[in-house]
């Protein structure tokens, strides 16, 4: 459902979960069910958060490597300097894969 975008798949895969007696899966299951039109939606759009995600994984990560260590300053140019590195990369097309490349217009 995740790669295809088949949200609209999701009810059954609920019943079937529920039919299999997993108490785990059911569970979870039981949990999407409270929100079933947020999460059907999440499952059938192309658009997603996980850039942003991503990014505010890594700032999380460069402050717990700095705990301690330093202020909001530095902390500030460390994140700012990974943002323009990362930046360079896409621009310049080091470490993409062909596929990448051309998705950045390289």
């Amino acid at each position: 459902m995740l790669t295809q975008l088949t949200g609209h798949d999701l009810p059954q895969w609920i019943s079937d979960t529920h039919s299999a007696g997993l108490s785990g899966i059911s569970s979870f299951a039981k949990g999407l069910e409270q929100d079933l039109d947020a999460v059907t939606a999440g499952l059938t759009s192309r658009w997603n958060s996980g850039p942003v995600e991503g990014r505010v994984n890594h700032i999380k990560m460069i402050k717990r490597q700095m705990f301690g260590r330093a202020g909001l300053p530095l902390l500030r140019k460390r994140v700012l300097l990974t943002a323009a590195g990362h930046a360079l990369i896409a621009r310049n097309g080091v470490g993409l894969g062909p596929s990448q490349r051309a998705d950045h217009g390289l």
